[in-house]
């Protein structure tokens, strides 16, 4: 199957949209060539690879891991509060209020 092209999606969400597109890549892609692939960059300025986390269905991965056909590639953002200490102030609370 060398040369043959990959079906990958490319996903990517703010608090006020989503991106999600299907992109074909060459055999042998890189997470990197999707993402440049999707043109998902353009429309979100905002992403710095160099600093961004990605992954392949919810699994952390380098850039320059190879993608396979079927994959969804997501570009995760920073988040804005550890889902740990929401969790344990929400029990705080929860107990207070008892």
């Amino acid at each position: 199957m060398a040369g043959a092209d990959l079906c990958v999606r490319v996903a990517y969400g703010t608090s006020e949209s989503q991106y999600e597109r299907e992109v074909f890549v060459p055999a042998g892609s890189s997470i990197e060539d999707a993402i440049r692939a999707s043109d998902v960059l353009a429309q979100y300025p905002e992403i710095d690879l160099g600093k961004t986390p990605v992954g392949i269905f919810g699994e952390r991965h380098a850039l320059a891991d190879p993608v396979r056909d079927g994959d969804r590639v997501e570009i995760y953002r920073r988040l804005i509060a550890d889902p740990k200490e929401t969790r344990r102030r929400r029990a705080g609370k929860s107990k207070r209020a008892r």
